[in-house]
């Protein structure tokens, strides 16, 4: 009897903050009650696989040679059994409905099977795609790093220019003592300093 009460007391807390006695409040934490229907249910990823099965198996050289044995069975049974096993007489309209039917049910579950390819095929593309933004964008910015490396190495004194620098020091210091001749050398050296 508790129980009772405090779903009683549930319900007029829930309608008297709202004014609607009525209505009863959603709950958004749990789940909707599944709703029933007069069509039946079915998923729609398992007649997706299965239908790309039969499509693949449509398309291979093993469905077409199990058709022509029946389709010639058919055919020889109609023709040469005994007139009363016969189930199908000479125009075979029976096989032709068979094939209409076979054909009317194949092509729909043929487009259905290129649908989910083509969807599979746009997510993979999208993400190709993606990777491929990506790919560029490190390009770009290892190139970026490669320019800023060169720029910064023009700057940088490298080995032969050090060399080609202290050559022509040399040959200065060479060229200010031809011109300008030390009596000695310990008051030369002074002189230079």
């Amino acid at each position: 009897m508790g129980s009772g009460s405090e779903r009683e007391e549930a319900k007029d807390r829930a309608g008297s903050g709202a004014g609607t006695a009525s209505r009863p409040r959603v709950r958004l934490d749990l789940p909707r009650a599944p709703r029933r229907t007069l069509l039946p249910e079915y998923d729609p990823e398992a007649f997706g696989r299965l239908s790309e099965r039969i499509a693949r198996f449509l398309g291979t050289g093993r469905f077409i040679v199990w058709m022509t044995l029946i389709i010639i069975l058919w055919v020889v049974w109609n023709v040469f059994a005994p007139e009363a096993l016969r189930f199908d007489e000479y125009p075979f309209i029976f096989l032709t409905l068979m094939l209409s039917l076979q054909a009317s049910y194949a092509a729909p579950l043929i487009l259905l099977a290129q649908n989910r390819q083509d969807d599979r095929d746009k997510v993979t593309h999208e993400q190709d795609r993606k990777q491929n933004e990506r790919s560029i964008a490190d390009t770009e910015y290892l190139t970026r790093e490669i320019a800023a490396l060169r720029m910064g190495l023009g700057e940088v004194a490298t080995r032969d220019w050090i060399r080609s620098e202290i050559q022509d020091l040399l040959r200065d210091v060479q060229d200010r003592r031809g011109h300008h001749p030390h009596e000695g050398g310990q008051a030369s050296d002074e002189a230079d300093r």
